[in-house]
């Protein structure tokens, strides 16, 4: 069989983004301001995105920078680097083509002055 032939394997985005946000430990905070508290229920809420809504969400075009980004100096204290799903303590309940939703509101991918930041695995590998 010629290599161009050979089979290749296309990484899965989100099998990427779920195993890069269960990597880092529910105990420690990778932001120095993040209580960890707070950090705990925002990776699990990560984690069961990736489960209910990853896959929908790649298809939309949502990037990890998107949903998962935190200011590459700064972290979580810089809210407008900050991924959609790294600002808030609430479980989304949809993603749409410019939005993620929540109970009470709503995360925008193409906010005004919007700079993305680091995926937060990226600022915890950094930080070690």
């Amino acid at each position: 069989m010629s290599a161009s032939l050979a089979p290749t394997l296309i990484p899965n985005p989100v099998a990427i983004w779920h195993g890069a946000i269960e990597n880092l430990s529910p105990h420690a905070s990778p932001c120095r301001y993040l209580a960890p508290a707070k950090w705990a229920t925002i990776r699990e809420n990560a984690i069961g995105f990736c489960d209910r809504f990853g896959a929908e969400a790649h298809r939309l075009g949502w990037t990890a920078q998107e949903l998962f980004a935190v200011h590459p100096e700064h972290g979580t204290i810089r809210v407008d680097h900050c991924g959609v799903l790294m600002v808030g303590i609430q479980p989304a309940i949809g993603v749409e083509t410019t939005r993620i939703l929540f109970a009470r509101t709503a995360g925008y991918r193409n906010g005004p002055g919007q700079v993305w930041g680091i995926p937060v695995w990226e600022f915890a590998a950094r930080a070690r």
